[in-house]
């Protein structure tokens, strides 16, 4: 039986692509071994960048570790993300330089180049049976406070990271019910063009 939360492709693609996705069902009772934790922070270090600048870094707290750590970056959480997110055996915070080391100028490509850390992490993570939830809604003045965050790097993005757990953990309906739903993508004709925007690139 393929898993509802598989990517039904058009085109064939690597597999741990297709079985990336991130659920909100983490197994509470499995820790990340630090060994693995490694192992995904280390394939962020090999991601491309303007300059080599490699802009991003994460601040980690493991719930086990350091629980005083984990709770004060799970207490910047918002919306619903404060229902399920303390269940994941880590949260990092993704922060971004915004300027180059070089020269303190403006550093543009900063948050694409730190998409693509993150990018490469989440995909260790699949290759290796772990998921990576991001989280967008969170306080950014709390997190650079709990965190220790210094100018000019900026809070951007917050992550859960473990191993998946069962949607019936889940204390709302809505979100069990999107763990079950399959995935959906926009087809590529809408986003693709062939030499001038509108026109589909034919196959």
């Amino acid at each position: 039986m393929v898993h509802p939360k598989h990517a039904r492709v058009e085109h064939d693609i690597l597999d741990v692509i297709r079985r990336r996705w991130s659920p909100r069902a983490f197994d509470a009772g499995r820790p990340v071994s630090r060994t693995d934790l490694l192992r995904l922070f280390e394939a962020a270090r090999w991601a491309p960048s303007s300059y080599n600048e490699q802009p991003w870094r994460f601040v980690v707290a493991e719930r086990d570790r350091s629980p005083d750590a984990f709770g004060a970056l799970a207490g910047t959480l918002t919306g619903r993300n404060p229902d399920w997110a303390g269940a994941a055996p880590v949260l990092a915070l993704v922060a971004v330089r915004t300027t180059h080391e070089r020269n303190d100028t403006e550093n543009r490509s900063a948050f694409y180049d730190t998409g693509q850390a993150v990018g490469f992490l989440t995909l260790q993570a699949t290759s290796m049976g772990l998921a990576v939830r991001q989280m967008a809604a969170f306080d950014r003045d709390l997190a650079r406070q709990a965190a220790g965050v210094p100018e000019p790097y900026v809070p951007a993005v917050m992550m859960a990271i473990g191993y998946h757990g069962r949607p019936e953990t889940l204390t709302h309906d809505l979100h069990r019910e999107a763990e079950a739903q399959p995935r959906a993508r926009k087809p590529l004709e809408s986003f693709v063009f062939d030499g001038v925007w509108g026109r589909t690139l034919a196959t």
